[in-house]
């Protein structure tokens, strides 16, 4: 009997459907990679010429000066980082304050609908929020906020170079609405359903043990939940900020309406500025086929892409991490 049930189980073969089934996985799992690949490849090959004509001093140059042929990238990497940054500033302590409110504060029979609404905020498109940041936010931000803001902090001192010809001025500039703080604000409402949904679904997956063993010594919630709950999920709450950092860094027309468009670097929170997304978008239909302009766009896009890319990796990794903890 054993030796006729070893042989069986060594003559045993997987079923036809099964292997069909591993196989199709795998091939769907391939075509995801290889269009990533086809696509970082297309766009190299389309921006090459930018990166031989200007060399690697394309990427921290700040030339733009389509009459001359004269392109840079850095103005564009600014912005977008700039405002991407500020946006996580704005949406993550949101974010992770009304995930905190829905996992131990808020009654059950509304925890469903809550957080129902507040993921719903991820369907709005974002040209939606690019109108309603220039026609309502930007006025608002004219007349209130940002007069506010340069009597406030008018004593912060400018941070300029040695020969003062350049440096960052805080909120010292025109009250004008549209602007970097403008674009950032924006960004943080369309990122804040991504970081609040990913920081719940975080806090949710935490074991009940340790917060029961926190209770048990006499902690309040929120001495478990800074000295318990955050140290045990600490990597993978970085990760739910670094998401919604990945879709801060490639949106493009809600930023393209409120950012000001302006491809220099910002010299103040209110300056206009460009990210790369917004200046692509702009600048694409009066670029002509074999152009540099042209091969400088998608040599923009190239670096956007790369950007988000290992920013978004990092984020998943540091989230798997965090559940196999």
């Amino acid at each position: 009997m054993t030796a006729t049930t070893g042989s069986i189980g060594l003559t045993a073969r997987p079923h036809p459907r099964e292997a069909a089934f591993s196989i199709a996985l795998l091939a769907a799992a391939l075509v995801v990679l290889v269009t990533l690949g086809a696509i970082l490849l297309i766009l190299f090959q389309a921006g090459y010429q930018a990166f031989a004509r200007y060399g690697i001093q394309f990427i921290w140059s700040g030339a733009w000066d389509p009459p001359r042929e004269l392109y840079g990238a850095l103005p564009a990497i600014i912005g977008t980082l700039s405002s991407s940054f500020l946006a996580i500033l704005i949406a993550w302590p949101v974010g992770f304050g009304i995930a905190y409110f829905l996992t131990e504060y808020c009654p059950r029979p509304l925890r469903g609908p809550l957080g129902v609404a507040i993921e719903l905020l991820a369907a709005i498109p974002s040209i939606v929020y690019g109108m309603w940041g220039f026609f309502v936010l930007a006025p608002f931000m004219a007349s209130t906020v940002q007069p506010w803001l340069t009597e406030t902090f008018a004593f912060l001192p400018p941070i300029t170079n040695a020969d003062e010809s350049a440096g960052f001025y805080w909120f010292s500039a025109p009250a004008v609405g549209v602007g970097l703080l403008t674009a950032s604000i924006v960004l943080a409402i369309m990122i804040l359903p991504f970081i609040a949904a990913a920081t719940r679904d975080v806090l949710l997956s935490t074991p009940t043990l340790l917060k029961d063993g926190g209770y048990a010594m006499g902690a309040t919630r929120w001495e478990t939940m800074t000295g318990i709950v955050i140290p045990a999920v600490r990597g993978s709450l970085f990760g739910a900020v670094l998401l919604g950092l990945g879709r801060a860094l490639g949106e493009t027309m809600a930023v393209t309406f409120v950012i000001g468009n302006a491809n220099r670097v910002p010299d103040s929170f209110f300056a206009p500025a460009a990210s790369i997304a917004s200046v692509v978008a702009n600048e694409f239909p009066d670029a002509e086929q074999g152009s540099i302009k042209l091969a400088v766009l998608f040599a923009l896009g190239f670096l956007l892409f790369v950007v988000s890319f290992v920013v978004l990796a990092f984020a998943r990794l540091l989230l798997r991490q965090g559940r196999m903890a």
